[in-house]
């Protein structure tokens, strides 16, 4: 027993390593995207591209195992369209307004909004299983709410942002939505959580790339361009995704959500630093109240409402 102990703590502490090192990858992704769209990349044939070529990344994976391939065969109607619809919403539309919404917004801001989609996930859960959340899920729905009133609050949007924050909110809801509907599917069908990610990512990504290349066109991708969009396919998604689900092996519910909190002040401070996007001592702030609210909410709640990890937002 003595001695599995030091193996022990060395393999949970990689696992912490290694989950901090997918939340900055993750973060990355907000800045190499808005570079992308700088440049004049069409915002919705961006995303396009680089979840279907993610998803090219992951299917050798899937069509190597034959237990893999064995279950697809097996996919019945109602797993097709499930898997479909997981694809549609958690890809197309989420992931489609959060790179356009980006194109108007600062970072910052929208994985802002973006943090109260578990909260979102939270009330909705607990509203299904007819349970109300309990004192300390309001105190943190609370800071979070006045998180973001300090952050926005005295409103100096300008009118080239609304349509982005319209779009962003769209993206908050549909975001949330994919997450029960992911939840769901992850916990009912006993489909391994790879040939999930893989078929739902595939459709997605495939429609995605349809729409924006008949609505946007490709424009000019240059060598850069091109190199960033197969980072962000290869190294921020397939790479990440897998590094993630081998953490949540090691890692409790409640550590994953702290470390994946940490992609909200990192976002912020990638965006000053390498973006030009500064924050005032005010949105610094809001910023941290919602977090805080946000990691509230996810961690105290009734049993068996248990918590909602979201890891979503743009990765």
């Amino acid at each position: 027993m003595l001695n599995n102990k030091p193996a022990s703590s060395r393999k949970h502490i990689n696992a912490v390593l290694q989950a901090l090192l997918v939340t900055f990858l993750w973060s990355t992704s907000w800045i190499l995207i808005k570079i992308g769209l700088k440049a004049s990349l069409p915002a919705v044939t961006f995303a396009g591209l680089r979840y279907s070529l993610a998803f090219v990344c992951l299917i050798p994976f899937v069509l190597t195992n034959p237990t893999h391939r064995n279950t697809i065969r097996g996919f019945s109607r109602a797993t097709w369209s499930h898997l479909t619809i997981l694809g549609l919403v958690f890809y197309t539309l989420t992931q489609g307004a959060q790179f356009v919404s980006l194109a108007y917004l600062p970072a910052a801001t929208l994985t802002l909004l973006l943090s109260f989609s578990p909260i979102i996930v939270a009330l909705s859960s607990g509203m299904m299983n007819n349970e109300s959340p309990s004192i300390y899920q309001w105190g943190g729905i609370i800071v979070s709410v006045l998180g973001a009133a300090i952050y926005f609050l005295p409103l100096g949007i300008l009118s080239s942002q609304i349509f982005g924050l319209v779009i962003a909110l769209v993206g908050v809801l549909a975001n949330s939505g994919s997450s029960l509907l992911g939840r769901q599917i992850n916990y009912q069908s006993g489909l391994p959580a790879i040939v999930i990610t893989t078929v739902s990512m595939g459709i997605g990504g495939f429609v995605l790339l349809v729409v924006g290349a008949s609505s946007q066109g490709f424009g000019q991708l240059n060598l850069i361009q091109w190199l960033i969009i197969a980072w962000l396919a290869v190294v921020n998604t397939a790479v990440a995704f897998t590094l993630w689900n081998r953490t949540l092996q090691t890692l409790t519910a409640f550590e994953s959500n702290i470390i994946n909190n940490t992609m909200l002040p990192q976002i912020a401070i990638l965006a000053w630093l390498f973006l030009g996007e500064p924050l005032s001592s005010r949105q610094i702030i809001g910023i941290i109240l919602v977090g805080v609210g946000t990691l509230i909410v996810q961690i105290w709640r009734h049993s068996p409402f248990t918590a909602v990890s979201v890891v979503v937002k743009l990765k």
